[in-house]
Parts: structure tokens; sequence; C-alpha cells
């Protein structure tokens, strides 16, 4: 290489690293040239500041996801402290060519930071090779080519953990179970999932236990989100989470998991221009072993099929006043906290003056936070039969187990109906005045009779009475 090309790489690089520390948010590029077996990657960068929110990265026509990678650092320079954090999104190529990645946009923080249109070239797969003349090379240390360069481990401030929200439940009461990496703030190794789906099939394995009823969160993107642990800031990359509830009361263990990640090393004596500088490694990490226990509930008729949460009624009907023999919507809506899947139909109590249809039922289930909200719907056809004043409460209810107090409770309605117009025993058919009817029925001669016959009858008799009215006429005339 000529020293006028040296000096002018040397001083676009020097450019290039002044404009990247003068921005406090950026977005770029990998390498738009790759080899089949290599990831092309988009990165993310936010500085000074708690990367919270991002949103999704773009498709890329003939790439697939490959999970995302993060990396955060802290730096003291005179005194002052800057800090950086860094989302890796890695795309695998599924076949060789050209590839066009359009201009798109992503939203750190609320804030946009647009990327121009770029075309991706994938290569043939390459192997690992060394280059027999970097020994010849005399820029190779000055351009990180050295082949006999050292590299040290840096301790890194991370773990991988499973957590519940509760250590003991009772049977039907929801728990929340959390599978995370923990970095800290303060971590200066640079590390990255690695192969994280094939990781996780194994892991849903492991930790799905069979006596549960399970809600999923569904977690798709993996969102970087700012906790603190005794103290200490960390953040968070949630891979799992769901509510479980427990169908019987036998303890639900979960054992150590394991997730490999990606660690780099760094050399010792870094090159000028930062080549070479990071060798990838791995580090196993694993989750302690957790248990939860269960408990039966207490003692009661309907144990073993009521629900177990917080919970609460919410009732409503068109119109208050009513007509008997007329049809009206009731809807006892039952909203809370728990496994709103498994809410059964409200008893009934015993009552003539209403017909109750089976109702229709509609649910809506939230899974947010650490827990799992909703409501289920049940929605009545009544028809009133007698006029009064009803109290829905005398009707139907819904007992659970509240897990707030630790004791049985009743949702009871409050609405109370008034019924006018007349009894319905009134406005329909007597039984008796209907076995009268049957019985008309049956006595009834019910044989067929021919039209034309009865015609041929009825000009017989005609022809008989004009005969007698002749002869009678006739004898008058002649006295």
């Amino acid at each position: 290489m000529s020293s006028y090309r040296l000096f002018t790489s040397f001083c676009l690089a020097c450019i290039s690293i002044f404009t990247t520390n003068a921005q406090e948010l950026q977005a770029k590029l990998g390498n738009t040239t790759i080899a089949q077996n290599e990831f092309f990657t988009i990165t993310i960068t936010i500085q000074n500041e708690q990367m919270k929110t991002y949103s999704n990265f773009p498709e890329i026509q003939g790439f697939q996801k490959r999970g995302v990678s993060s990396q955060s650092s802290t730096n003291i320079v005179n005194g002052q402290i800057t800090f950086s954090q860094s989302i890796v999104q890695n795309y695998a190529p599924t076949k060789q060519g050209k590839f066009k990645l359009p201009n798109f946009t992503l939203e750190i923080n609320g804030k946009k930071v647009q990327i121009l249109a770029a075309t991706i070239t994938v290569a043939a797969p390459k192997d690992q090779q060394e280059y027999d003349n970097q020994s010849q090379d005399p820029f190779a240390d000055f351009f990180g080519r050295g082949g006999s360069k050292e590299y040290l481990d840096v301790k890194d401030e991370a773990f991988f953990a499973l957590t519940t929200t509760k250590d003991k439940v009772y049977v039907g009461e929801g728990f929340t179970i959390t599978m995370a990496f923990y970095v800290a703030q303060s971590n200066k190794a640079k590390m990255q999932f690695y192969d994280l789906g094939v990781q996780m099939q194994s892991l849903m394995k492991k930790i799905k236990p069979a006596n549960c009823w399970e809600e999923n969160f569904g977690i798709e993107e993996i969102q970087p989100q700012e906790v603190v642990i005794k103290g200490k800031k960390y953040t968070e990359y949630k891979l799992y989470r769901s509510t479980l509830y427990p169908l019987n009361k036998q303890p639900i263990r979960f054992e150590s998991l394991p997730l490999k990640m990606i660690k780099f090393k760094v050399a010792k004596v870094p090159s000028f221009f930062g080549f070479n500088n990071e060798k990838q490694s791995f580090k196993d990490f694993e989750s302690k072993p957790k248990t939860v226990y269960v408990k039966d509930l207490p003692p009661h008729p309907l144990r073993d099929n009521v629900s177990v949460g917080i919970f609460s009624l919410q009732e409503s009907v068109k119109d208050r006043k009513l007509m008997t023999g007329k049809s009206i919507n009731y809807n006892f809506k039952i909203v809370g906290e728990g496994n709103i899947s498994s809410i059964k139909n409200p008893q009934q109590y015993e009552n003539g003056n209403f017909d109750i249809y089976p109702p229709n039922i509609y649910q809506d289930i939230n899974r947010s936070g650490l827990a799992v909200t909703g409501a289920k719907n049940f929605n009545y056809f009544l028809i009133p039969k007698e006029p009064g004043i009803y109290k829905l409460n005398r009707i139907m209810y819904w007992v659970y187990f509240n897990t707030k107090t630790n004791r049985y409770d009743t949702l009871k309605p409050k609405l109370t109906l008034n019924v006018i117009g007349e009894s319905s025993k009134n406005l329909a058919v007597g039984a008796s005045d209907f076995n009268d009817f049957g019985e008309i029925i049956e006595n009834y001669n019910n044989n067929f009779i021919n039209p034309q016959k009865d015609e041929y009858v009825k000009w017989i008799a005609n022809g008989f009475l004009l005969v007698m009215f002749v002869l009678t006429l006739a004898i008058i005339l002649k006295r």
C-alpha cells in the first residue's frame, strides 16, 4: 500500500470515528458482502440514555432472523462518564445471490432513524484459513493481522435466571414464571445470543410442567428493559414468560436450565484501526433450580369446581321494568385476575317465575405485566312469567376462592326487576280446556266425504221437491 493511500485511509477512519462519537443515536448496516455461512447485521446504538423501546427490525427477502444480541459499555475519560448500549439483529442468508434491502425507518425511544437502501451480496460459504504471508507483512501488527495475537477474557457481569412471582400457591391459583438473561449496566464484556431459536425449543420442553394450565405471553421480540436487582442496575432480556395454574397439589419443580452465549475476548495489544481486536468464544450460563409448592383449597362443597383469583361482578340489563311474556337480555360479567378460561357458569336457584335459557358466553384475556387478567361475560335470555318485584340475587350467584382474603367469596347480582302485566297462566290455554278440545276431536267422525256424491244427492232432492210442488199446484187448481 502506498504512503498516500495509507494516509488517506487514516484520515477517513479518523473522520468516521469523530462522526460516530458525535451521534447519540445511530443505526448502521453490517458488511453487505458476506458468505452464506455468515450473518448480515443491523445494529442500533444509543449513547448516554437507556434503550427502553425500539421498533421491529425489517424483514429481508432471502434472509431469516436469527435472534438479537446486545452490548453495553461504560467509559470514563477525564472524569466524564459516557454510557452506550447496542442491539444487533442477526440475519442468516438462505441462499446465494444479490438481495435488495429497501429504505426503512427504526424508532428508538420514540425517535426515528432512517436507513438508506442497500444491496446485500451473498457469496459461497468460506472456510477458515490462515494467510501464510502475514508474517512477511510489515503492517500486520499495525492493522491487526498478526498471526500470534494474544486475547484476554474480560470478566462479565451477567447471569441467566428463571424466576417465579410466588413460592407457594393454592390449586388453581396462578403464578408467573419468567426466563431472562440479565446484563449489568457496568458490564464491559461483549456478548451475543447464540442460535437462540434452537436453544429455546429445547428450553421450552424442559420448562413446561404437565400438571398446569398455561397462559403463554408469546414473546416474539426480545425487548431490553432496565431493572434494579439488590440496588444494582441491570438490563433484562426476557426470553419467555407465562402464567401457570396448578391442576393438583403436586409440587412444580424447575430444574437448572442451560443457556449458551457468544462471548468475545479482546486483544491484549489492540491494533490501531481496530482490526481483529476481538475473538469469538462461548460461555455457558445456568439458571438455579426452583420449586413452587401447591396446597389444597379449604373444605367447601364446590371446592373442585370453583375458580381461584380476585374477581368482581359487572351486570347490566336494558330495562328494569318488564312485561310478562316479553324476553330480556341480562349480562352477568365476571372481571378480574385469574384463569379466565376455566370460569364456569353461575349457579341458579330454583325459580318458577322466570324462564332462563342457557347463556351465550364471551371471554377476553389480557396477558401483560406479571399477571393474566380479563373478563368472562354470560349473556342470559330471560322471560318473566308472573308480575312482581324480583331481586336477581335470588335467581343466580357465582362462588370463587378469593386469594386476597384466602377464603371463599360469592358474587351476587344487585339489580332488581319490576315485572308488570297479567299472569302468564291467564294468557295460555288451560290444561282442562285443552283436554276437552281433544275429546271433541277424538269423537268427531273423520270419514272422508266425496264432493261429487254429495252433489248427486242434492239433484235428486231438488227434483223430488219440484215434482211435489207441481202435484200440489195441480190439485189446488182442480178444486
